[in-house]
């Protein structure tokens, strides 16, 4: 059974206790935070292995605690919202988190994802490979860092996950959708542009000119390839 501590942040009871009843079901341990100031102390005296985040939160918001997050690690995130526009969606993204799910939501689903999320991780810490090397561009997998001309850049899982799959597969021509079976397992309720949200912010730490990609290069029509 699952081990995995959840921070689970949430300003709605009802929706807190669902999420909460159904994670410890499954096996995982939890723990809530029902404000945006208590998410963050937990943050503090905690390590939880996922944060299950409301945007909407008393204090502090749900973007500014993933900002909070991702200026420190790269603890999983879910957002859970009920800000169903494609902006908030991207921006969510944009700022680091793994998934983001709309409410209302089956909690069936919910810990799918949460599950999803975990073993992609796992997967990541226990591939033990030799660090990967193009140029001035080194992917290490057994501590899922990577540097570029010797300055450590820092990844979310999800981002370090999209990289060493185009590095294992220098200049195959990859779809959206391709990537979205192979990274993100193929799940129907993952939007395509996650996969544009994720080389974008890519791009943006890899890139000497983001705008000007060499290494993340887009082929018009098809996908995006990886250029060693």
């Amino acid at each position: 059974m699952p081990e995995n501590l959840i921070l689970i942040v949430e300003d709605e009871p009802s929706i807190a206790e669902v999420v909460d009843l159904y994670l410890r079901r499954a096996g995982y341990q939890t723990l809530r935070a029902a404000d945006g100031n208590a998410a963050l102390e937990a943050l503090n005296h905690a390590k939880p292995d996922l944060v299950i985040l409301d945007i909407m939160l008393p204090h502090v918001d749900g973007f500014a605690i993933t900002r909070w997050i991702r200026d420190r690690g790269d603890t999983p995130i879910i957002i859970v919202s009920s800000r169903r526009e494609e902006s908030d969606r991207i921006a969510g993204l944009e700022l680091g988190a793994d998934d983001y799910l709309v409410k209302p939501f089956s909690p069936q689903e919910l810990v799918s994802r949460v599950r999803a999320v975990l073993r992609r991780v796992h997967k990541g810490e226990a591939e033990a490979e030799a660090p990967l090397a193009f140029g001035d561009l080194t992917i290490d997998p057994s501590t899922m860092l990577i540097s570029v001309q010797g300055r450590e850049v820092t990844l979310t899982a999800k981002e370090f996950e999209l990289l060493h799959h185009f590095a294992r597969h220098p200049r195959h021509v990859f779809s959206r959708n391709q990537l979205l079976q192979s990274v993100w397992g193929g799940s129907e309720f993952i939007d395509p542009s996650t996969v544009t949200v994720h080389i974008r912010r890519l791009r943006e730490k890899i890139e000497a000119d983001p705008s000007n990609p060499q290494r993340l290069v887009t082929v018009w029509g098809v996908g995006y390839r990886f250029e060693p």
